[in-house]
């Protein structure tokens, strides 16, 4: 059995991961919005690199079905409809809509990981749910990848101690004897062994949680690191994240 961690999708080469499952995490917040909004009864989330991107893509589709959402900086991209908040992705905004995303690290890294086989969608808000479906698609393949968005292609404490947490439950104990797993996967592994099974207290310790905190988005952070409040994996498959086994 083979677990490798990416902590950023710089130098992630297409072959490493063609026709592989693959788990894609953004605690910050791109994962977990994507979650909210299906939750709250989104069509499906179109993940962009750019703004312009989305622009682009959101005039080829349905005026009435279609939201833009995303942000530069923590903020909302002027002219969208939603940032890149869990806390926007109310029922009431996006029930029935298609969300073209565009956010500066998550929706990078979620196109980055198309070449894989399937490709989850994981959060701290639907860890179990994710933890169930990525060891069914590890068992079956014997081998996943878990790929971090990183902040702006550097590496991010609150997704690397996620992804450990992955890790530590696809590979329990003894079982990480006889398995394979790269240095970064053994990194991910030890940050879980400093900061122990508190989720706020690993994720709040982050660059990207303080910068959070300063711009006003406490809340998001919270939000966040609700563990297990959503029993759903969402797929990545033809260009979108949707809750349908074959998207």
């Amino acid at each position: 059995m083979k677990l490798d961690v990416y902590f950023t999708g710089l130098g992630l080469k297409p072959q490493d991961i063609a026709d592989r499952p693959i788990l894609v995490i953004d605690v910050l917040r791109t994962t977990t919005s994507i979650v909210a909004a299906l939750a709250g009864g989104a069509r499906a989330v179109v993940p962009v690199e750019t703004a312009d991107e989305g622009l682009r893509l959101a005039q080829n589709l349905e005026k009435d079905s279609v939201l833009l959402c995303g942000e530069r900086k923590m903020e909302r991209i002027p002219g969208f409809a939603l940032g890149n908040s869990p806390l926007e992705m109310t029922p009431e905004a996006v029930a029935g809509k298609t969300l073209v995303m565009a956010t500066t690290n998550g929706t990078p890294a979620i196109v980055a990981s198309e070449p894989a086989v399937p490709v989850l969608i994981g959060a701290v808000t639907n860890f179990s749910a994710a933890v169930e479906t990525a060891r069914r698609a590890f068992e079956a393949a014997g081998e996943i990848s878990i790929l971090c968005a990183g902040r702006e292609r550097q590496f991010a404490l609150e997704d690397a101690y996620l992804a450990g947490r992955f890790a530590q439950a696809l590979i329990p104990g003894q079982q990480r004897r006889s398995a394979e797993l790269n240095d970064a996967a053994i990194a991910a592994l030890e940050l879980v062994r400093r900061y122990g099974d508190k989720w706020k207290r690993a994720i709040s310790a982050s660059t990207a949680a303080h910068d959070l905190k300063a711009a006003g988005f406490r809340a998001d952070i919270v939000a966040a690191t609700e563990a297990d409040i959503h029993p759903f994996v969402p797929r990545y498959a033809d260009r979108r994240v949707t809750l349908t086994e074959q998207a």
